[in-house]
């Protein structure tokens, strides 16, 4: 039975780092897992400590999880679209490249960025600009996050994409968003025809990653709103589509849906449940019970 590469955002601190990570990531089953080197909304970082990461690298290989699928998510306040921001992102993005090189790790996604009122195509020249003055790493691909087009958004178009990649001077690869492509306009209803799309404009080959969605709002709706596994408008079967499609086999899923519980006074991860209805490919309504009740 062939491997399905599939996992979870999960947390990453100071006192376990990426061993506490691998461990997160175990309890869901997964087979990969995605986190943040340090909070997404500030610049506080603490250094990688080796022993910790060579622990965890033997945890990894002992439960099937390969350091080449695992992703580290750049964090939200780079804006390279933005030129009032340029040196700051530019040396934050290098710091985060050199992390995750410390850690082994050779995916890095990154929201393009929102113009903020100058524009697409000036946005698109700063984010290009910017990442022409990040050094290319033969260790670490950048993987630009495919956007819903809330607010001034950079990305929510293939076409925008294509055209940074093409204005920087080396390869750049792509992570797709379920919930973002749906709310950007593309129809996960016909999958098939999406991934021929984005192979014409920019090649199938270049997906590196996939974070798995379901979208609270309509196609287009501009949102970005996450929801959980067939709770959302796109739905379970579609997104079954979409997790095991043969040409995407080999990339790593990841999910990012919303803590959840139907009391509402504590919030439970869901990805334990989800993965397990992914694995079954079968939709579970009372899910949201389940994950209640086994985390009370």
């Amino acid at each position: 039975m062939e491997k399905l590469i599939i996992g979870s955002h999960v947390s990453f601190n100071k006192a376990d780092q990426l061993i506490g990570s691998v461990k997160e990531a175990i309890s869901y089953g997964a087979t990969t897992f995605m986190f943040y080197t340090g909070a997404p909304q500030n610049t506080a970082r603490y250094p990688i400590e080796d022993v910790k990461t060579k622990e965890a690298l033997k945890l990894m290989q002992e439960n099937d999880i390969d350091i080449n699928d695992v992703v580290i998510h750049a964090p939200y306040i780079i804006n390279l679209a933005n030129a009032a921001n340029k040196d700051f992102g530019v040396s934050f993005l290098r710091q985060e490249l050199s992390r995750a090189k410390e850690l082994g790790i050779n995916k890095v996604v990154l929201h393009p960025g929102s113009h903020v009122g100058i524009g697409v195509e000036a946005g698109i020249q700063n984010i290009a600009d910017c990442l022409n003055l990040v050094p290319e790493s033969k260790d670490v691909m950048i993987c630009l996050e495919t956007m819903a087009g809330k607010g001034s958004e950079i990305a929510s178009k293939l076409e925008e994409l294509k055209k940074i990649m093409d204005l920087v001077e080396y390869p750049l690869y792509v992570c797709i968003d379920t919930c973002h492509l749906n709310d950007a306009g593309y129809e996960m209803s016909n999958f098939d025809k999406f991934l021929e799309t984005f192979d014409d404009i920019i090649g199938i080959d270049k997906i590196k990653c996939v974070h798995i969605n379901d979208s609270m709002n309509p196609i287009a709706s501009h949102k970005d709103r996450h929801a959980n596994i067939g709770f959302g408008t796109i739905g379970f079967d579609n997104l079954i589509k979409v997790i095991y499609h043969d040409k995407l086999k080999d990339v790593p899923k990841i999910l990012e849906t919303p803590y959840t519980s139907l009391s509402g006074e504590r919030l439970y991860p869901p990805y334990k449940f989800e993965i397990e209805m992914i694995r079954n490919k079968k939709f579970d309504e009372k899910l949201i019970e389940k994950i209640e009740s086994y985390y009370k």
